[in-house]
């Protein structure tokens, strides 16, 4: 190997890494919220149908700020930007720490559904100016490792680097977990807050009736002994957060060229030779993204996709404390094997498409998709005990998460480097409509009907998503050609 080969992976990886790492930040002040979620009800009584509209205007939002910011992004420095939004969505996540202050602050009250129903509020305010600013976060990645990655080992590098949304998440879970059983105050003494949290417990968790006194009691007393440690589930990720925006400002490097190598060896797109001509970039993002039926497909495919793995992800640690009788902690563990199953997963899916699928990762989708449908199926109408539910649980894990890199990468490697910001945005607004009709449709469904109708109509979701990843089974490895030709018409008509 050449010095100058060397010293490209070299810096490839350095690249790979410490963008991994700031953006698994990124998912840290993002997941620890559905930590959180059963402290709130059990302190506050806010119900699942509550949490659902918060989540989908959250998810609505960052499907729309990563859209907006897939554009921004083309023309600034990729590691300015994206240190930027992690501070911004420190300060969020500080400000949701104090949200019961800020309720006391604009009501005068400390208790009563005054109170509750402006933490609502403060609650939903904070959580969508999160969600804006977690939109910063991954167009820049977009942007960048297309131009540190060739396309026919993008699959493969970029499902490694896509295991950063499952490492920020089970840190998320497992330290919020760690958080939630382990700080706040002692409570347990205080017949008015046990009271308190009992009829918030009985109103909002469907079939408490039906729990033995001492389940209820011990669930219960496992709020009453750690009140308030919700708080510290916003304030330790924002500190974390704040340190990433540091490394991400200080490391990360844009571009090849920004650091004195070549461009890299295949994604030459023509489209610099355009660059002095009136329109050529309008142009060029219109032909390759939005002119062209394989970006939308991965888009209307990215709802379902999304529906499962954010129906799982947000909704996990609820389901599993209400359904499964699981205390915070086990839950907490169950959702992290989960992710840790999704990390080997993501890898496996991307190494599959360049190395049996020859690049093709929306072969590689239908599979995935197919076995998440199978897992999916398993949990939710076979009656198993908690371990083995767990196991299966994580399982889908293993499938859900290939697709949602996938999609990513597909849309990368069709619309080119050149594009590829944008058409992740088209991409990503789409999986986050599916985010959001996850939360409405878990949280009605889950009080309405029950959490076993939620899986039942997560099956149905994922036999759609098959049927519209086989639509696209003809579909070229990447737009590389298409660029070329598109570029050379515009040389031509100059």
């Amino acid at each position: 190997m050449s010095i100058l080969k060397k010293n490209f992976k070299t810096w490839q990886w350095y690249t790979i890494i410490v963008s991994m790492i700031v953006y698994s930040i990124y998912y840290f002040v993002r997941k620890n919220f559905s930590i959180a979620m059963p402290g709130l009800t059990a302190e506050y009584g806010i119900s699942n149908t509550s949490f659902g509209i918060v989540i989908a205007i959250g998810s609505l939002i960052y499907g729309f700020s990563r859209f907006v910011n897939g554009f921004i992004v083309e023309k600034v420095s990729t590691k300015t930007f994206m240190a930027i939004g992690l501070l911004l969505c420190a300060l969020a996540n500080f400000c949701f720490g104090f949200g019961i202050d800020l309720s006391y602050m604009i009501t005068g009250v400390h208790e009563g559904p005054q109170l509750v129903n402006m933490l609502i509020l403060v609650m939903g305010v904070t959580i969508v100016l999160n969600q804006y600013f977690q939109g910063f976060g991954f167009p820049p990645c977009a942007r960048m490792l297309p131009q540190w990655i060739a396309p026919n080992e993008l699959a493969t590098k970029m499902s490694i680097w896509n295991t950063s949304h499952s490492i920020g998440a089970f840190c998320a879970v497992i330290v919020c977990g760690l958080i939630m059983t382990n700080m706040g105050a002692d409570m347990s003494g205080n017949s008015n807050i046990v009271s308190q949290i009992t009829a918030n417990l009985a109103a909002s968790v469907k079939g408490w009736d039906t729990l033995s006194d001492a389940d209820q009691t011990a669930r219960v007393m496992s709020y009453a002994t750690h009140y308030g440690a919700w708080k510290w589930c916003f304030f330790i990720p924002g500190i974390i957060a704040v340190g990433g925006a540091v490394l991400c400002f200080l490391c990360l490097k844009d571009t090849p060229q920004s650091v004195g190598l070549p461009e890299v060896e295949g994604t030459h797109t023509g489209k610099e030779e355009t660059s002095g001509k009136a329109g050529s970039h309008k142009a060029f993002l219109s032909h390759m993204v939005f002119r062209n039926r394989w970006i939308w497909t991965l888009a209307i495919a990215n709802i379902f996709v999304y529906v499962l793995r954010m129906g799982v992800l947000d909704w996990g640690p609820k389901f599993l404390t209400e359904d499964r009788g699981m205390n915070i902690n086990g839950a907490a563990w169950s959702v992290a094997v989960f992710e840790l199953t999704a990390i080997v997963g993501t890898i496996f899916a991307g190494w599959a498409s360049d190395h049996i699928f020859k690049g093709k990762s929306h072969h590689m989708c239908v599979f995935c998709m197919l076995g998440a449908v199978i897992f999916l199926g398993i949990f939710a109408l076979v009656p198993l005990p908690v371990v083995p539910s767990t196991i299966v649980l994580a399982l889908s894990g293993f499938c859900i998460y290939g697709p949602q890199a996938l999609i990513g990468i597909g849309a990368a490697n069709q619309a080119t480097k050149e594009a590829s910001a944008t058409a992740n945005g088209v991409a990503g607004i789409f999986g986050y409509v599916g985010s959001a009709l996850s939360a409405l449709g878990v949280g009605f469904i889950a009080d309405h009907f029950g959490w076993r109708s939620v899986f039942i109509t997560f099956l149905i979701v994922g036999v759609v998503g098959v049927i519209v990843f086989l639509t696209m089974w003809k579909a070229p490895r990447d737009g590389y050609e298409r660029a070329q030709e598109f570029t050379s018409s515009l040389k031509e008509n100059d």
